[in-house]
């Protein structure tokens, strides 16, 4: 049996296909992967920090952005769709279409059950290639359980803070922002009691 070699993709080919693309894939040494639907609890997660977060930015000199700003790491290739970014400063582009970030200060990435080992593992030592990258939060929509993970000034990345009780909170050292899990998990489906 004849094996097909996998198509070899350059970044300009990737993005010139990803910004005709009805649906987001992520590109990585030449390769390119589709992305997977999110769950409800997912989404009603991701948004529910959104607001969070947006809401407390506004008028300061950080910047989120939802999971539809793309993310490039030039020094492993990665171009990928992080669930939320901030930027704290002036956002970096890669050109003039705006829609590539170079820059991140802070990544969120609501874990599933498909992504939750590469969000962990491999996509967090991708990230960690980023100057700017100083802190990384992970928040489980199967159940409650964030980790938040921050880079002081020793460039040294430490767990800050892991829990799943639902009366914790959670902290954005960056930002200097509090959020209640409660309020992170609002309107989700089976997880809070």
């Amino acid at each position: 049996m004849l094996i097909q070699p996998k198509p070899y993709y350059t970044p300009e080919n990737y993005l010139e296909l990803e910004r005709k693309a009805a649906y987001k894939s992520e590109y990585f040494k030449g390769e390119i992967f589709a992305m997977a639907g999110a769950s409800r609890n997912h989404n009603r997660i991701k948004e529910n920090l959104s607001i969070g977060i947006g809401s407390y930015l506004k008028g300061k000199r950080c910047q989120s952005f939802s999971s539809d700003m793309r993310l490039h790491i030039p020094s492993n290739s990665l171009y990928t769709y992080p669930d939320l970014v901030i930027v704290c400063g002036e956002p970096e582009l890669l050109d003039s279409t705006f829609d590539t970030l170079l820059n991140p200060t802070i990544l969120v990435e609501v874990l599933s059950e498909s992504t939750k080992d590469y969000d962990r593992g491999g996509k967090f030592m991708l990230y960690r290639n980023i100057p700017t990258f100083q802190e990384y939060i992970l928040v489980d929509s199967e159940q409650i359980r964030v980790e938040a993970w921050y880079k002081p000034e020793n460039g040294f990345w430490t767990l800050r803070k892991e829990t799943g009780a639902v009366d914790d909170s959670l902290t954005i050292q960056t930002l200097d922002l509090t959020l209640s899990l409660r309020d992170i998990y609002e309107q989700t489906v089976g997880l809070l009691s």
